[in-house]
């Protein structure tokens, strides 16, 4: 959360990487480290596998009868989040109706933003946050995600986003009765208390905090780190997990109709996201969550595994 620019660094001239065990770059004015010579390095798809089982999840939560229908997932942005999740949902039967301008057209980038909208059951938001003057195809919600485009989703779509805040607009969120999962808000860290009541799951920016992915993106910076060193790395943070928790059998994609139906129903006990839910809304005030009381349950998040952990191979 601490911003990462020439406020922060013009008196310093000792600095000469900067590294941010995070995805998002937002908080980071890399152009500004560029013109100082000032290397940057972050973790791009660390926490890839978290956010796609976080998402999994909610939807299963939202809808246990999902588990034995070919859905049709929407994804918008297909890049290392995106893409991944795209995996899992293809393994599991579900259809893939995905949207990203910016990659050539595969089997998963198959469909227009339009098509997307109007034509899935589930929406799931994996796009960084950009605008008119650095993209072409901006994501903030002024462009992207706007009213008029909120109008066109049927009234049974559930919509997620675990991207960035201000790609929803709480407005529209508020307007519209969809069943909504937010991992990420337009004001954060701050959580307006009416929005809060008509998100179905709200949870504070820990859809990519597992274990597994902060070891990944440790790894990342600390290999980055030795190549500006010329050091060779000394330490794998994989050693550092605990063994794995042989909770169910481990069980390979693709799978029968009978397992992937086992497997769905247990994924939900595995990951209890109405707990991150509560502990949010526990904390809410009559003016909704604090920035204070947001980052205090980032900070102190309890210990969380990604599938592999309980023997799930994808």
């Amino acid at each position: 959360i601490t911003p990462v620019n020439e406020t922060l660094l013009k008196d310093n001239k000792s600095v000469w990487f900067v590294g941010s065990a995070t995805v998002g770059t937002d908080h980071v004015d890399t152009d500004y480290l560029a013109r100082r010579g000032i290397e940057f390095a972050n973790a791009m798809g660390c926490s890839k596998h978290s956010v796609a089982q976080y998402v999994i999840t909610a939807i299963l939560n939202l809808r246990p009868d999902y588990v034995f229908q070919p859905i049709t997932l929407g994804i918008i942005g297909l890049g290392n989040i995106g893409s991944t999740l795209a995996q899992y949902a293809i393994a599991f039967g579900w259809q893939v109706l995905g949207y990203d301008p910016l990659l050539p057209r595969s089997v998963t980038n198959n469909s227009t933003l339009d098509k997307v909208l109007t034509q899935s059951n589930v929406i799931s938001f994996h796009v960084p946050l950009t605008f008119e003057k650095n993209s072409s195809y901006p994501t903030h919600h002024k462009h992207l995600m706007t009213t008029k485009r909120w109008d066109t989703l049927p009234e049974t779509t559930i919509v997620i986003n675990t991207a960035r805040g201000e790609v929803l607009a709480n407005a529209d969120i508020i307007s519209h009765p969809n069943v909504t999962v937010l991992d990420v808000f337009e004001h954060e860290p701050q959580v307006e208390a009416e929005l809060l009541q008509c998100v179905s799951i709200a949870t504070p920016h820990i859809a990519g905090y597992t274990l597994e992915g902060k070891l990944r993106g440790t790894q990342m910076i600390y290999q980055a780190l030795c190549k500006k060193l010329g050091v060779e790395p000394a330490l794998n943070f994989h050693d550092f997990l605990p063994p794995q928790m042989p909770l169910f059998e481990k069980l390979h994609i693709p799978l029968k109709d009978h397992e992937r139906q086992q497997v769905l129903n247990r994924l939900p006990s595995l990951y209890d996201i109405r707990a991150d839910d509560q502990r949010l809304r526990a904390v809410a005030g009559a003016d909704g969550v604090s920035a204070k009381e947001f980052d205090d349950l980032r900070k102190n998040y309890p210990l969380r595994r990604e599938l592999l952990a309980y023997g799930f191979k994808l």
